[in-house]
């Protein structure tokens, strides 16, 4: 038996390349189930593995694709059995482990969770780590206090992945959203989405930076850091927080004590790669059941493996609306 995947190879020189190649299904790595993939997505992380940037795979050829969802072939765990519908997000699979970017993946059972009742192995795809990370991120903010009439709650990134869907399900579950956007062309897509307020990215900078500035954000889905998580600490409200789940720009920030000892901010750190099978069933089943898929359709574009090379290259230069998905 063999099956197709986008396999990664990094030559003599160093340098990366991805092609489609059939394999036979004795190189599928170890793990206990065996699922046909139906549908992966790609994310930032998806593009770092395909360029080697980020340093993040170490060992080649290599099979990428941190999330992926599909039939079990078969399981030697009581936990699954053939025919059974699971998703795959983090744990990384697609940097260590061989990833979703094939017709056939092998993994261990506790990096699975069963498909929630009313979802599509598509539709699991048109969330993936993003949708789940989003998710996530308000059940955090909530559990810290937020509720519905706080305020605003500002979303950054808005235009990617985990910033489309935070607009939509903030929106569902009532509350009033503002977005940060460096794509004008969005707004109206974003707007559609659920989003109240749009603000360019050029117009958040532009505000003096002080060690404390005006008082406004009840919380934050923040997908950015860097420079703008410094600046967004010091305008959130008091006993608000600021959910952290991204990087694209930059690892560093620099703020002060202020937000935290006069306003008494919390930033909240959120990951999506180690959570527990507990928490991952829960907020599957909260996107289950508060997403609507048909009014984020222009938000989805679906490809193939030949794809996937050029849009890594998409994603890493913030040129990717929305969410890709990969059909198999």
């Amino acid at each position: 038996m063999n099956f197709k995947a986008l396999v990664t190879e990094r030559d003599a020189a160093g340098a990366i390349s991805s092609s489609v190649q059939t394999l036979d299904d004795d190189r599928l790595p170890e793990g206990n189930v065996t699922v046909a993939v139906e549908w992966a997505d790609v994310n930032y992380k998806d593009g770092l593995c395909l360029t080697g940037a980020g340093g993040l795979v170490r060992t080649y050829p290599h099979v990428a694709g941190v999330d992926f969802s599909g039939t079990v072939i078969e399981s030697a765990d009581p936990r699954y059995v053939a025919g059974q519908k699971v998703v795959l997000t983090g744990w990384r699979v697609g940097e260590s482990h061989w990833g979703g970017y094939s017709e056939k993946a092998r993994v261990n059972a506790d990096w699975l969770v069963p498909l929630a009742e009313g979802l599509s192995t598509r539709d699991a795809m048109v969330m993936g780590t993003a949708g789940l990370t989003a998710m996530l991120a308000i059940d955090r903010l909530e559990a810290n206090g937020l509720k519905p009439g706080d305020g605003e709650v500002l979303v950054t990134g808005a235009g990617g992945g985990v910033g489309t869907v935070a607009i939509h399900l903030l929106s569902k579950l009532g509350y009033e959203v503002a977005a940060i956007s460096g794509r004008p062309q969005l707004s109206d897509g974003l707007k559609a989405l659920g989003a109240k307020t749009i603000i360019s990215r050029e117009e958040f900078f532009a505000a003096a930076d002080k060690p404390l500035e005006s008082a406004r954000w009840a919380a934050v889905v923040e997908a950015v850091g860097g420079a703008m998580l410094g600046k967004l600490l010091k305008q959130v409200r008091y006993h608000g927080a600021v959910a952290a789940i991204g990087n694209a720009g930059g690892v560093t920030f620099e703020t002060n004590v202020l937000p935290f000892i006069l306003r008494g901010v919390a930033l909240l750190g959120i990951d999506s790669v180690m959570q527990p099978y507990e928490r991952r069933v829960a907020a599957w089943a909260r996107i289950a059941e508060l997403f609507d898929f048909s009014a984020y359709d222009g938000f989805v574009q679906e490809i193939t493996l030949d794809d996937l090379p050029e849009a890594a290259k998409a994603i890493l230069a913030g040129q990717v609306r929305g969410r890709l998905v990969v059909r198999m």
